[in-house]
């Protein structure tokens, strides 16, 4: 009796089982991907294996490129660099860090006309692209290059003008001195006296010994003085004005010495004549 109700109890049971597992297969075939690719198809397998990686990678991709590597480099936050060049250091080093720039000094050098400390180049050039962070090389002025005066006393005219060149230096004036303890025609002293710093390139004047031979002068440079400039400075030097030529330059002013015949420095005996090219402007 209890075996035959138990397989009644079976047997009313087996039905419920089987609609279950039928309802649930039901709802797996009528899915979304399901319907379309169905389970154990070759098409379902490309998608799943091949298809979706990819698509998963090339979101990775766009989410990096678009939103990672912006905030990494910090695109967006480029601006043009400003120009440094001709202000100092101390006041370039302000403005570049209210822009969040930082600066090296890449190199000294000297440079006629600029004090001490002005930027004479940078690099980036001023206009160039830059982010925050970037360093602005600078090649900064040391000044004016001093240099020392040579000792030219003793030394011949020429010998002096040569050492003067050789330590980038000129000659000024050439006035006469008297010294008893030095021949005659050489250099006495020179000013500013030897060993003084002085800019290079800059003039220095030199004084020769006359002793009593008063019969030679030194030529001086008369080029681009007026001709009245050049008489007197003849005369100075006991030098008489010579033969007057004249040439059409419309670069000088009438009347300005364009040519001497003797170089400046030339020894010649007192009187001489100097001969003179002189600019018109017809």
């Amino acid at each position: 009796m209890f075996g035959r109700v138990r397989d009644r109890i079976i047997t009313a049971d087996m039905p419920e089982i089987r609609a279950s597992r039928l309802d649930k297969s039901r709802k797996r075939q009528t899915g979304f991907l399901t319907g379309r690719l169905p389970y154990g198809t070759f098409k379902r397998k490309v998608v799943l294996w091949a298809v979706l990686p990819l698509t998963v990678l090339l979101l990775v991709y766009v989410i990096m490129d678009s939103v990672v590597m912006p905030i990494v480099t910090r695109q967006g936050t480029e601006f043009p660099l400003p120009a440094f060049v001709g202000q100092r250091t101390v006041e370039a080093r302000m403005s570049l860090e209210q822009l969040g720039l930082r600066h090296e000094i890449a190199s000294q050098e000297y440079s006629p006309g600029k004090e001490q400390g002005v930027i004479l180049s940078q690099f980036p050039m001023a206009g160039t692209k830059v982010k925050r962070g970037r360093a602005v090389k600078f090649v900064v002025s040391l000044g004016q290059k001093l240099v020392p005066i040579p000792q030219v006393a003793g030394l011949s005219v020429r010998q002096a003008m040569l050492d003067m060149e050789t330590a980038g230096l000129g000659v000024g004036e050439i006035v006469w001195a008297f010294s008893d303890t030095l021949p005659e025609k050489v250099v006495v002293f020179s000013y500013p006296a030897a060993g003084s710093e002085i800019v290079l390139g800059s003039p220095v004047n030199l004084a020769v010994n006359r002793g009593r031979a008063a019969d030679f002068t030194y030529v001086p440079k008369v080029v681009g003085l007026t001709l009245d400039e050049a008489d007197a400075r003849l005369r100075e030097k006991f030098l008489v004005r010579g033969v007057i030529s004249y040439r059409i330059d419309e670069q000088y002013l009438p009347e300005t010495v364009l040519e001497q015949s003797e170089a400046e420095g030339a020894e010649l005996d007192i009187g001489t004549e100097i001969d003179l090219v002189v600019s018109t402007m017809e």
